[in-house]
C-alpha cells in the first residue's frame, strides 16, 4: 500500500507539471492527490505507520483498546491517527493556508487603496535589466525580514503595477522567486528552514548573517548576470496605471496610510512569533484585523463606490482560491509522505549511502525542490544533532540549501507555489527558462560557502 500512496504522489504532481498539456487545473490535481493518500493511510494505518512510531500507540492506548471498542468509539489504532499524527499534520497545514489567506488580504487591501502606487512612483527605471535587477534585490533584502511566500505575494503586486507584458513579467517573477529564497536563508527569521535550525538552538543570530549573507548574494547574483543579456529594450507599463484611481475618493494620505499599516503588519509577524511562540497565522491574523478596522474607520471620508471597492469584503472576493485549494493538497500530499516516515526514511538512506555530511546536505537541498524542506532538514537535525554542535559548518550549509533548494523547481518552495498559482507560471516554462539560472545560482552559492570557510579557517584558524 505504501508503494500505491508513493505511486499516486508521482502521478499527483506529473498532473500538476502538466497542467497546461491535459487541460486539468492544478489545483484540483492537487487536491485530489492530497486526500487520496491520507485516506489511504487512515484505511492502512496499522500497516503503514513506522515501527517506532507504532510503538507508542502500542503502549500507551493497548490497554484501553477494549473498551474503546465496547463503548463503540474509533478504532484504537485510527483513534491515534486522528489525535495524533492527522491532527497534528492538520494543524500545520491549516496554520499555513491562514496565513496566506491573511497575507493576500493585506495585500489586496494596500492595493486597493492604491498603497503600492507610493512604491512604483519611486521605481523610475524603464530599463528591462536596471528594473530587474532593482527588483530581485528589493525581494532579496524584504525577505530576510519577512518570509519567502509573503515577500513574493508582494513583488507580484508590484510587477502588475510596472510590467504590462505577460511573458516578460513571468521572467520577472521567475527571479523574485530565487530572490525571496536566497533572502531568506542568511537570517533566523527570513527561512521556515533557517528558523527550524536555529530554533533548535545549531546555530547563532549573528553567525548565520556572517556564514551565509555572501553565499546568499551569488545565489541571486549568478541568476542576475546570466539572464540580463538576454533582455534588451524599455518595459512597457500597464496602460491602466496612469488612470488608475481617477474615479475613486482615495487621497494621498489613504494610500500613505495602507502602505504603512501593510508593511508594517507583515514585518511585525516574525516579531510577534519570537515573542509570543505563536504560531505565525495567528500574528498574521493580528494584522489583517488591525487593517480591518482601520479600513472600517477610515471608509467614512469615501464615497458610496469607493468604499464598496476597497473594504476587506472586497478584497477577500479577489482572492484567488484556486491557489488557496492548490496549496492545501499540496500540503496534504507532502505531509501523508511525512507522516508515514517517506521523507525520514529518504534521508536515513542518505545517511547510509554517503558518508560525506556536506554532500547530503546538497543533496537534501535539491530534493527540496521536489518534497517539503521542513521534514527533509528537520530529518537532517535529527541525524546530527548529536554529534556536530552549534555552528557548526554542516548547519550552515544545511539552512542555506534547504532554504535555497527549493528554486530549482517552481513547486519546490512555498514562494514558487504562490507565483504558479498568482500568474499561471507554467511548470516546464519555468523548468527551461529558471531553473538552470536557481540551479547555477545553487551550486555558486555553495561553492562561494566553502571558499568562504576555507579562508577563514585559514586566517582566523576557525
Amino acid at each position: 500500500m505504501l508503494t500505491t500512496i508513493v505511486v499516486i504522489f508521482v502521478v499527483g504532481y506529473l498532473a500538476i507539471a502538466l497542467e497546461h498539456q491535459i487541460h486539468i487545473n492544478k489545483a484540483a490535481s492537487a487536491i485530489l492527490t492530497g486526500v487520496l493518500c491520507w485516506t489511504l493511510y487512515a484505511v492502512n494505518f496499522g500497516t503503514l505507520v513506522p515501527e517506532r512510531e507504532f510503538g507508542v500507540w502500542d503502549n500507551s492506548h493497548h490497554a484501553g483498546e477494549a473498551a474503546v471498542e465496547e463503548a463503540g468509539g474509533l478504532d484504537p489504532k485510527l483513534q491515534f491517527l486522528v489525535d495524533g499524527q492527522l491532527a497534528h499534520g492538520f494543524a500545520e497545514t491549516a496554520g499555513i493556508l491562514f496565513f496566506l489567506i491573511g497575507a493576500m488580504t493585506i495585500v489586496e487591501l494596500v492595493d486597493a487603496h492604491e498603497g503600492f502606487s507610493l512604491i512604483t512612483r519611486f521605481i523610475r527605471a524603464k530599463n528591462k535589466v536596471t528594473l530587474l535587477w532593482i527588483i530581485a534585490w528589493i525581494a532579496f533584502l524584504l525577505s530576510s525580514v519577512l518570509d519567502n511566500l509573503t515577500t513574493t505575494i508582494v513583488m507580484i503586486s508590484v510587477l502588475r503595477k510596472l510590467v504590462s507584458d505577460q511573458q516578460l513579467r513571468l521572467v520577472y517573477v521567475g527571479i523574485v522567486v530565487i530572490a525571496a529564497n536566497a533572502g531568506g536563508a542568511w537570517t533566523v527569521i527570513g527561512d521556515v528552514t533557517t528558523t527550524m535550525i536555529w530554533m533548535k538552538h545549531k546555530i547563532g543570530e549573528l553567525e548565520v548573517i556572517r556564514d551565509l549573507f555572501l553565499a546568499s548574494v551569488v545565489c541571486l547574483l549568478v541568476p542576475l548576470l546570466l539572464i540580463s543579456p538576454t533582455l534588451k529594450g524599455e518595459v512597457e507599463p500597464p496602460a491602466t496605471q496612469n488612470d488608475e484611481g481617477d474615479d475613486k475618493s482615495i487621497e494621498g494620505w489613504h494610500r500613505a496610510l495602507f502602505l504603512f499599516l501593510g508593511i508594517a503588519g507583515l514585518l511585525s509577524v516574525p516579531i510577534f512569533k519570537t515573542y509570543t511562540h505563536l504560531p505565525p497565522f495567528m500574528g498574521m491574523m493580528l494584522s489583517l484585523g488591525i487593517l480591518w478596522l482601520v479600513s472600517e474607520l477610515v471608509s467614512h471620508t469615501m464615497d458610496e463606490k469607493t468604499r464598496s471597492s476597497t473594504g476587506v469584503l472586497a478584497a477577500l472576493r479577489k482572492i484567488d482560491m484556486s491557489s488557496v485549494l492548490f496549496f492545501l493538497g499540496i500540503l496534504l500530499a507532502v505531509g501523508s509522505l511525512g507522516s508515514m516516515g517517506v521523507l525520514t526514511s529518504l534521508a536515513d538512506k542518505l545517511q547510509a549511502s554517503i558518508q560525506n555530511q556536506s554532500v547530503i546536505a546538497i543533496i537534501i537541498g535539491l530534493v527540496s525542490a521536489v518534497v517539503d524542506n521542513v521534514p527533509l532538514v528537520a530529518a537532517g537535525i535529527e541525524m546530527y544533532s548529536a554529534t556536530n554542535g552549534m555552528n557548526d559548518p554542516f548547519w550552515m550549509l544545511l539552512a542555506y540549501c534547504g532554504g535555497t533548494g527549493g528554486s530549482c523547481l517552481i513547486i519546490g518552495s512555498a514562494a514558487g507555489v504562490a507565483a504558479m498559482g498568482l500568474e499561471r507560471i507554467d511548470f516546464f516554462w519555468y523548468l527551461r527558462r529558471i531553473a538552470p539560472l536557481a540551479l547555477a545560482g545553487y551550486f555558486a552559492g555553495i561553492a562561494v560557502y566553502f571558499l568562504q570557510q576555507w579562508l577563514m579557517s585559514s586566517l582566523f584558524g576557525q
